[in-house]
């Protein structure tokens, strides 16, 4: 590359640190953000150093918070008794744009006694009666479902997890077998 392009190399190159952003894409944004809408990149970058220098972790859920305890976590409105554990805070804005769910949040992102600790603390202060496990579907995930019900065998609580099967819209021959035999598995009637 040019020498003389280096800033605008080292943009390409920021570009692709973001998921799913190869060089070719990269490229296409920085040639789009330097030629063509300079005023937007600026934006972008503006929001970009917001949002990293005012968010950080809910101490309670573990989610996306610009305050100590998060939106949900501290609007007294949300179904205290119900109790959704997801992989990642990404999870919960996900689940929060569907508008289905109205309870709270604890982010399970890894395996160790601090996140059971964390996850008892909470379960100690709410009057949580059910859990219900929001994971991506897989025998790992299925496995680390056992183990918080074990670790947490000891309260009166209601374990559930999310339903599995076909996407709307997805043609059974792009549906994978596990998910094919899962919808056939937990069939509602109708």
């Amino acid at each position: 590359m040019n020498r003389k392009l280096r800033k605008f190399q080292r943009l390409i190159e920021a570009l692709e640190l973001l998921p799913s952003v190869g060089k070719k894409s990269a490229t296409r944004m920085a040639f789009h953000m330097v030629l063509k809408n300079p005023m937007d990149a600026m934006k972008i970058a503006h929001a970009i150093e917001d949002a990293v220098s005012s968010l950080h972790r809910c101490k309670q859920c573990g989610g996306l918070s610009e305050d100590e305890l998060c939106y949900i976590c501290s609007d007294e409105m949300r179904d205290r008794s119900q109790l959704c554990i997801v992989e990642n805070a990404k999870d919960i804005y996900i689940i929060e744009e569907s508008g289905e769910y109205h309870g709270l949040y604890f982010v399970f992102e890894e395996l160790g006694s601090t996140v059971i600790d964390n996850l008892k603390a909470l379960l100690d202060k709410e009057p949580v009666e059910e859990i219900i496990f929001a994971f991506t579907p897989s025998i790992q995930h299925d496995a680390l479902i056992l183990y918080i019900e074990d670790q947490l065998q000891d309260r009166q609580l209601r374990f559930s997890k999310i339903a599995q099967g076909v996407p709307t819209g997805v043609e059974l021959e792009n549906v994978d077998t596990l998910s094919l035999s899962k919808a056939l598995h937990e069939r509602v009637k109708i």
